[in-house]
């Protein structure tokens, strides 16, 4: 991948079956969705996968489906984040068997939150994986490191093989800002998080990217398309429609991906293993809802 990541890169849910087991085919049919859609790339495992629910086997076969699915036609970053160094590495070897020599690590909470720790724990990724770029994912708390700016402009300026930063901290637009200002030369971009709840926002900053769920991936390129092509209002029409499944997306995360491409027609249930809220009967029709304004679900169907 030599080419600066731009544009919407979703991230794709990791679809199981009734037994519970990974479905490598639906997840196939997943990928298939976001390529139509015409995305610029595609994240796979991330948070949004259920990564940590995933045995390392299951995390390289589908893997390995996503990559054969996509054969080289856009961008796939890997997500590589684990507990501990070996682990990471072990995950990135992976990745690279497949050609894919993009990884986003998100630091281990475990290790601290300070830039010297960080930066000697992704230097010891890097000396095994001289090949990759990282993109260094910085996500909230509780589950995220929450860094501060100032630390990940200082870990990038030590490791030249930290190329992108996923900022996604909140408030997310003061440190894409901040982090943009002070940019080591080899940091290549900074790309957006948080479900596309904030996106323009982080567009008008200078971030060149987003990472949304893949549900409303359509409407996202469009929404992405719209902005570059300089017709932000546009923009942010497709963004003030989209932005109330998005908060709701926020509260039930994976089960709502589920679902509603349970409605496009990509999936055939919502079963998850991280722990989620459940759906009830009100709130699959708050969503089959917003489907319908959207014009992704008939009003009949809404109904039913």
């Amino acid at each position: 991948m030599n080419g600066i990541l731009t544009g919407v890169l979703p991230v794709l849910p990791t679809p199981f079956d009734a037994q519970g087991k990974v479905d490598a085919t639906v997840l196939r049919l997943i990928t298939h969705f976001a390529l139509a859609a015409g995305v610029q790339g595609v994240v796979f495992p991330g948070f949004a996968s259920e990564v940590e629910t995933l045995s390392p086997e299951e995390r390289s076969t589908l893997l390995a489906v996503v990559s054969e699915e996509v054969a080289g036609r856009v961008a796939i970053v890997a997500g590589a984040s684990a507990p501990t160094a070996a682990e990471v590495i072990a995950h990135g070897k992976v990745a690279a068997g497949l050609g894919i020599n993009l990884l986003m690590i998100q630091p281990p909470k475990a290790i601290g939150g300070t830039a010297e720790v960080i930066a000697a724990f992704l230097a010891e990724v890097t000396a095994a994986l001289p090949e990759v770029q990282i993109v260094l994912q910085n996500a909230p708390a509780p589950r995220g490191s929450d860094l501060t700016p100032e630390t990940i402009v200082e870990v990038v300026r030590a490791n030249a093989q930290i190329t992108y930063v996923k900022e996604e901290t909140l408030p997310a637009g003061p440190a894409i800002s901040h982090i943009l200002t002070h940019r080591p030369t080899h940091l290549r971009g900074v790309i957006g998080g948080g479900g596309a709840r904030y996106v323009l926002d982080e567009y008008a900053r200078g971030a060149n990217a987003f990472m949304p769920a893949v549900e409303l991936v359509d409407q996202h390129v469009a929404l992405d398309a719209a902005w570059w092509a300089g017709d932000k209002t546009l923009a942010r029409e497709i963004y003030v429609r989209t932005l109330p499944l998005l908060t709701l997306q926020a509260m039930y995360r994976m089960r709502l991906t589920k679902l509603v491409l349970m409605r496009r027609g990509i999936m055939d249930n919502i079963i998850v293993r991280a722990p989620t809220p459940d759906l009830d009967a009100q709130a699959i029709a708050d969503i089959d809802a917003n489907l319908a304004e959207l014009g992704l679900l008939s009003r009949a169907e809404a109904t039913q």
